[in-house]
């Protein structure tokens, strides 16, 4: 039996033992990242009269219902919680592109004195764990009257270090004769951010937009900490509740944690092209 040749990134050919090596490791990764996900989507499609705990284990639906999906609604206001998680992961998404964007740009671009211990200090800031100061946010929010508040949750993360040290290495990757060449021409510096430079590092933005969108949508600890009114609850609160107070019924928990997954697919999938056009980003195209 022959096997197609197969080369790698330099054009030797790579043996059918390490590319069968290959291949395996991807699959196991994949079951292991991939796998609880399809579980939880099969519990969530199985009827109120099927074992989701046979032995063996039933992988597909028999009878495949989105009865489990209305039950959740009808156990707790969840499209309420999903609308109050887009409120703040979208003015999140917002927040940390324009500002990660305008402070990447100056900490790479512009010259002033003190450039260096900014940079330090968002470096700094991103080895700082976040429970850490859990109480002191606590305490400015409520200093600020910001408590029990969206603006609460928001304003902690609304720019974050990580974000802006990755639109400081996009645009430090672009070439400067670009921006001289505009400079010469008579362009102030906004018109070489907004026309040039930025244009030139949608990949990582989209980046910058997904993990922004994620971090938001996925945090539980300080939307507990900080709200208080059910009203204000975001979707991650929510779904605890419903963990706490049907915590046998399994299928109702898979409806809803699927509730909280497709949004995240959803937002992937429409930025997936930029995401991957980060290696790429600040060549020249003529």
């Amino acid at each position: 039996m022959s096997f197609p040749r197969i080369t790698d990134a330099d054009g030797r050919r790579v043996p059918p033992a390490q590319l069968f090596l290959r291949y395996g490791l991807l699959l196991v990764a994949l079951a292991v990242l991939v796998g609880p996900f399809l579980w939880q989507l099969s519990t969530s499609l199985k009827g109120p009269h099927e074992d989701i705990y046979s032995s063996p284990p039933s992988f597909f639906p028999s009878e495949p219902t989105l009865h489990n999906y209305t039950r959740v609604a009808d156990t707790i206001p969840v499209w309420e919680y999903a609308f109050n998680s887009i409120k703040v992961a979208s003015a999140n998404v917002i927040t940390n592109c324009v500002g990660a964007a305008l402070a990447g740009y100056a900490l790479a671009r512009l010259r002033y004195r003190g450039k260096r211990a900014a940079t330090l200090a968002f470096i700094l800031a991103m080895l700082v764990p976040v429970e850490t100061i859990f109480i002191a946010q606590f305490i400015t929010m409520r200093q600020l009257g910001l408590n029990n508040t969206l603006v609460g949750v928001l304003l902690p993360a609304s720019i974050g270090a990580m974000n802006v040290m990755l639109m400081r290495n996009a645009f430090l990757n672009l070439p400067n004769e670009v921006e001289e060449a505009a400079f010469v021409d008579g362009a102030n510096v906004w018109q070489r951010f907004l026309r040039i430079s930025l244009p030139a590092v949608k990949g990582t933005v989209a980046v910058v937009a997904i993990f922004s969108f994620m971090g938001a949508w996925d945090d539980f600890l300080w939307p507990l900490i900080v709200l208080s009114d059910p009203e204000n609850f975001t979707l991650t609160i929510g779904l605890n509740y419903l963990h706490g107070t049907f915590s046998n019924d399994s299928r109702l928990v898979a409806a809803g944690t699927m509730i909280a997954v497709l949004p995240l697919i959803a937002l992937f999938a429409c930025l997936q092209r930029y995401f991957f056009r980060g290696v790429g980003e600040g060549a020249v195209k003529g």
